[in-house]
């Protein structure tokens, strides 16, 4: 499988999903329009470990969605989920949707 994006959000596909599990779907607000990227359809699990969110799509898809982007089919699987980076001459920065 491959990375799959959506906005600032990468999900990257991992062998086990690790930390303790959350009782929310929302993989990211938004620092800029206060939208949140969240799992909206399908059945999902969201875990944290040392700060980093990792995603278990436990049905065939689960719909990620966004007020400002189409919405994107993540298939089963196991997903750490990232915030994508941009470098800049100041060095990098996360990227701010």
């Amino acid at each position: 499988m491959r990375p799959i994006r959506q906005g600032d959000v990468i999900l990257q596909p991992i062998k086990l999903t690790l930390g303790k599990k959350l009782s929310h779907l929302t993989l990211a607000e938004g620092e800029v329009t206060g939208h949140s990227h969240q799992i909206t359809r399908g059945n999902a699990e969201l875990y944290e470990k040392d700060g980093t969110l990792y995603l278990k799509v436990l049905s065939e898809t689960a719909s990620l969605t966004h007020e400002e982007h189409k919405p994107v089919k993540i298939p089963q699987g196991n997903w750490m989920v990232s915030i994508q980076r941009e470098y800049e001459p100041m060095g990098w920065r996360y990227v701010a949707d």
